[in-house]
């Protein structure tokens, strides 16, 4: 008895959907787009910088209630997947590389600290859920750190495989199912503080009790490596050098992984691609995040193969401890950050410049200000010249039902890329 349940018309749709994107996978734009990837992923001189845009944030519009046909969850979490990927190519046609295949996950049960985190959502005017905020446990660090236990990790290797196989008896002659390594959230050890104890508490103590911070800092990166190393022994790693984003939409093609030595199956750490920010300490100074993080970061980026590093912080700041991160390879470029100087920093390296465009182009006016697109798109371009680039466009939470500006930015963003690259 299987515990998932999907009408025969559901199967029926959800084979139709599976043909579809396997359809669209063998088109041979797929192939060229796979190429811009491997370019400039593996740092070859004739690269162009590849433009993609991340849609969940804004599912409202791109992906509303009224285009699912499924009404079961199994098969709502099936259309949900494949109906992105379709979508995206006939909506907005980036340089995502449409998937021959269909990937699920393993069923993980990985409790960090020996009790969950309790978190309130708040709704925005139109009823999405886009606020939150952590009930913090750890009120004085000092007297609560007991609080505070060992990860313990559970893998449902036997519920995972019955799964891959129900979905194979439904569409797997047309989109092969594959388990691929769930995301290790676990290394971006400042998230984990915060969602502990808050900003201001950990902040303030940095200052006043400077050593229960390295102690908790210590305790972060053990349970991080703990978790790592577990997940390996287990078998649950595989080789992600392919059309798998390492964090945020930025696409992993590449002929760097998997390492040296790898003679197939389960895959090791250094085979894989990981990824790690520091989001929380944009409010310390580059002194204090090179005492109380970098010991902590360079300890759990050092088994990956290849490292994606940031989110929405500015790099600059801190680069000149990040820059010592062992296997770093791309960085995260926000709206914040300083673009001549982090363009200055890598000119002559491999690693990539992971522009995050301004979301507000997209989010907030109905129509798209193409000239003002352009000219922000250009000035990247033109700041980044010899240095390896892609464009990454994030967090935008709405376009107002407006689809049509999402592929004209594209479209544009491609443009201005042309006159530089072509």
């Amino acid at each position: 008895m299987m515990p998932w349940d999907i009408t025969d018309n559901e199967k029926i749709y959800l084979r139709d959907l599976a043909k579809k994107q396997a359809e669209y996978a063998a088109l041979p734009i797929m192939d060229a787009r796979k190429q811009i990837w491997y370019n400039l992923n593996d740092g070859h001189p004739d690269y162009i910088p590849p433009v993609v845009i991340e849609t969940w944030t804004f599912d409202r519009d791109f992906l509303p209630d009224n285009v699912f046909y499924c009404k079961s969850v199994a098969g709502r979490s099936v259309e949900y997947q494949i109906l992105r990927n379709i979508r995206n190519y006939e909506l907005i046609n980036d340089d995502k590389v449409m998937p021959d295949f269909f990937e699920i996950n393993w069923f993980l049960d990985i409790d960090e600290f020996g009790f969950k985190v309790a978190r309130e959502t708040r709704k925005d005017a139109d009823g999405f859920e886009v606020g939150y905020r952590y009930l913090h446990p750890v009120r004085d660090l000092k007297a609560d750190f007991k609080l505070l236990k060992p990860a313990v990790c559970h893998v449902d290797k036997e519920k995972t495989l019955k799964w891959k196989g129900f979905l194979e008896n439904i569409f797997g002659d047309l989109l092969p199912v594959t388990i691929r390594t769930n995301n290790l959230e676990c290394t971006s050890l400042t998230n984990r503080a915060i969602e502990l104890m808050g900003m201001e508490a950990y902040y303030s103590t940095m200052l006043v009790n400077p050593g229960e911070i390295h102690r908790l800092m210590a305790y972060l990166r053990d349970n991080a490596l703990s978790i790592m190393r577990w997940a390996e022994s287990q078998g649950l790693i595989v080789v992600n050098n392919g059309n798998q984003d390492s964090f945020g939409t930025s696409y992993n093609f590449t002929g760097k992984l998997p390492s040296p030595g790898y003679e197939g199956g389960p895959a090791r750490l250094c085979d894989f691609w990981g990824n790690t920010n520091s989001e929380e300490t944009i409010g310390i100074s580059p002194e204090m995040f090179k005492e109380f993080c970098l010991p902590y970061y360079l300890d759990v980026c050092e088994p990956f193969g290849l490292v994606y590093y940031g989110c929405c912080e500015p790099v600059h700041p801190v680069w000149d401890s990040i820059s010592q991160l062992p296997h770093l390879k791309k960085i995260s470029i926000s709206r914040w950050c300083d673009e001549d100087f982090m363009s200055d920093a890598l000119r002559g390296t491999e690693i990539v410049f992971s522009r995050k465009p301004d979301p507000k182009y997209l989010g907030i006016n109905i129509p798209l200000d193409e000239e003002s697109w352009r000219a922000h798109i250009r000035k990247t371009i033109e700041t980044t010249q010899g240095v390896f680039t892609e464009f990454i466009i994030r967090d935008v939470y709405t376009v107002h039902g407006n689809l049509n500006k999402v592929g004209r930015s594209i479209e544009l963003a491609r443009q201005e890329i042309d006159r530089y690259y072509h």
